[in-house]
């Protein structure tokens, strides 16, 4: 498993990285791994501010369904277009390709309370 160092992570295995006022978010390698293969993602909040810790949408995996949280309060800009088409980016390229989301964040104070990618592979036992 990778865990890229210009990432902060949840607790509930959502990553953020952030490029200026905005930033992009998905779901951990570990989070990927663990729903197996992605089938739907359903994010339908363009255009709202969504509170740190709320749903933004939700991922369907082959036996399960997931729902996603944002990590710090922000609004959603854009949802990943490749993911209506190839939705399995997410297992193949989930800090890459596999982005879910860009936002523009309204609190950088929230962005303290993450976890680096030694605090998240502590949280993990690797």
């Amino acid at each position: 498993m990778t865990f890229p160092e210009n990432l902060k992570y949840t607790p509930e295995h959502e990553w953020i990285r952030v490029e200026g006022n905005e930033a992009y978010v998905g779901i951990s390698e570990f989070a990927q791994g663990e729903l197996g293969d992605i089938v739907f993602v359903d994010i339908n909040s363009v255009g709202q501010e969504i509170a740190k810790d709320g749903v933004f949408g939700s991922v369907e995996a082959v036996k399960t369904v997931s729902d996603l949280f944002l990590p710090v309060t922000g609004t959603i800009l854009e949802v990943n277009p490749a993911l209506n088409n190839a939705p399995e980016l997410v297992n193949s390229d989930p800090y890459g390709e596999g982005w879910m989301v860009k936002i523009s964040i309204s609190d950088f104070g929230q962005l303290s309370g993450l976890m680096d990618s030694a605090a998240y592979k502590s949280l993990l036992g690797v």
